[in-house]
């Protein structure tokens, strides 16, 4: 589903890009169908190299009885949120940085991290939410652990999350990409190892989608 247009946002609360790591929290949703499995293994790796002042929250979808996404957007009073979901919600907007660690299942998210993102469809239109206006400004980025070692298949996954960062005028880090396919395999992964330690201090641009390039070359 592609959601409707995003109203203008209004300033964000997230620190601008290049304001350093004063104020930064950092929220990781685990998708992985295995607990432990390698993408939390590499999230970890990777959060273990954030200065010791930036806030982490981590939550492991496996562990939330979150139900599937029922767009209520044209309905007079909407659906009421569960629990579960009101705990992401609110998770997510209090983050200034956002870590989507799923494995890639088909070239693409694991299901339990795709009914976490369509939640997002919903949230754009919960009254006094102004998700829209508030996630402007803050940061997407992703972790992925992956069988195949030619990191092209995961285009989609990335293209995914670009562009859920491009609608949401968010800034993009990219996706720390790893191999693993057995338990604990990508602690054999050195170069991704290596890429780890230094991943969440790279840069994460304003995203934009390919066609609002495109005018501005033009």
């Amino acid at each position: 589903m592609t959601p409707a247009p995003a109203p203008a946002p209004a300033p964000a609360p997230a620190p601008a890009e290049g304001a350093g790591d004063q104020g930064r929290s950092f929220l990781f949703v685990l998708g992985s169908s295995r607990p432990d499995g390698n993408t939390a293994r590499l999230a970890r790796s990777a959060a273990e190299h954030l200065p010791t002042d930036v806030r982490q929250n981590w939550i492991d979808l496996n562990g939330l009885a979150l139900p599937d996404f029922q767009d209520g957007r044209h309905e007079h009073e909407g659906l009421r949120p569960g629990v579960a979901e009101a705990e992401l919600h609110e998770a997510t907007l209090a983050a200034t940085d956002i870590v989507i660690a799923s494995p890639l299942y088909w070239y693409s998210f694991s299901a339990q991290t795709k009914r976490y993102l369509d939640h997002w469809s919903g949230w754009l239109s919960v009254p006094g939410s102004r998700f829209a206006a508030r996630m402007a400004g803050r940061r997407l980025w992703g972790v992925t652990a992956m069988a195949d070692r030619d990191e092209t298949v995961a285009g989609g996954l990335d293209t995914s999350l670009h562009h859920t960062a491009a609608y949401l005028k968010m800034g993009y880090g990219g996706i720390l990409l790893g191999n693993g396919s057995r338990p604990g395999q990508i602690a054999a992964d050195e170069r991704t190892a290596r890429r780890a330690r230094t991943f969440f201090a790279g840069p994460a641009p304003l995203a934009r989608f390919p066609n609002e390039v495109a005018a501005d070359a033009a």
